[in-house]
């Protein structure tokens, strides 16, 4: 099984990318995540942008910024919606995309780090939306 990594790539990149002044990213919690995952168009240049193959838009570069302490902290600066996003995201890159899911993992995540942690979040997520 893959690591989560790149839904916090995604997630964090239709969230955008600027930090509100409460040091969250709440600017973006209204973003529409699986209209933008229906979106093959950006989710393909999202996905190169975060691999160096194409250009980035400036949400996307921001990402990059960002993705170290998204992946360190959990994604302690996003909002409950986020954290929902971010288990959308996994769902479809794990079931639609998953050699783009493997490149970007092995980039951002190369030892698998943050793989476990990042897994047990998620499932706990799931878990207390089912109840």
């Amino acid at each position: 099984m893959q690591t989560p990594t790149l839904a916090l790539l995604i997630v964090t990149a239709a969230l955008a990318a600027a930090a509100a002044a409460d040091d969250r990213y709440a600017k973006y919690d209204h973003v529409d995540v699986e209209r933008m995952l229906r979106n093959q168009r950006f989710v393909n240049a999202a996905i190169k942008c975060l691999l160096e193959e194409g250009p980035c838009t400036p949400e996307i570069r921001d990402l990059k910024k960002m993705l170290p302490d998204a992946l360190k902290s959990d994604c302690s600066k996003c909002s409950a919606k986020q954290k929902e996003n971010v288990r959308k995201v996994v769902d479809f890159m794990m079931k639609q995309r998953a050699a783009d899911w493997a490149r970007l993992s092995r980039k951002y995540d190369p030892e698998g780090l943050h793989q476990k942690r990042i897994e047990a979040k998620l499932r706990e997520q799931q878990q207390q939306q089912q109840q």
